[in-house]
């Protein structure tokens, strides 16, 4: 399996993972969490193999998790609770998350990046960078 980066085309930093790791020597497939959300199995996945807590995956400094006040939700909710309304609104995800099918990455910290992807060299293949 190559890259997959999770994004949303109009998110800077999401271009800048993207830019980061094709300068890398990967150049990830891009699909768009907004125009097609992940599905409850793909994000239950993803978390999984993150090893990262579900809430972990709440972009936090959104208008759309303001908006439902999931600050003070999200503790009382169930991780299937977490994982439907994840899927039913691209907007609510960390961006960017990258994965190879085995490592998966939640947001862009370039110090993570140059640790977790610029040595897994099995990684390096083309893909279908932002349009």
């Amino acid at each position: 399996m190559g890259v997959t980066l999770y994004g949303y085309s109009k998110c800077g930093t999401c271009r800048d993972a993207q830019k980061w790791l094709i300068r890398s020597g990967i150049a990830p497939d891009f699909v768009d969490i907004v125009q097609g959300p992940l599905s409850v199995p793909e994000l239950r996945k993803l978390v999984e193999q993150s090893g990262q807590k579900t809430a972990k995956f709440f972009n936090v400094s959104g208008t759309a998790y303001r908006e439902l006040a999931l600050k003070d939700k999200l503790p009382d909710m169930s991780e299937e609770e977490m994982l439907h309304l994840l899927s039913s609104n691209g907007m609510l995800l960390k961006r960017p998350i990258v994965t190879d099918g085995t490592l998966v990455t939640v947001g862009f910290r370039e110090a993570e990046y140059q640790q977790q992807w610029a040595n897994r060299p099995e990684s390096r293949i083309i893909g279908q960078p932002f349009s």
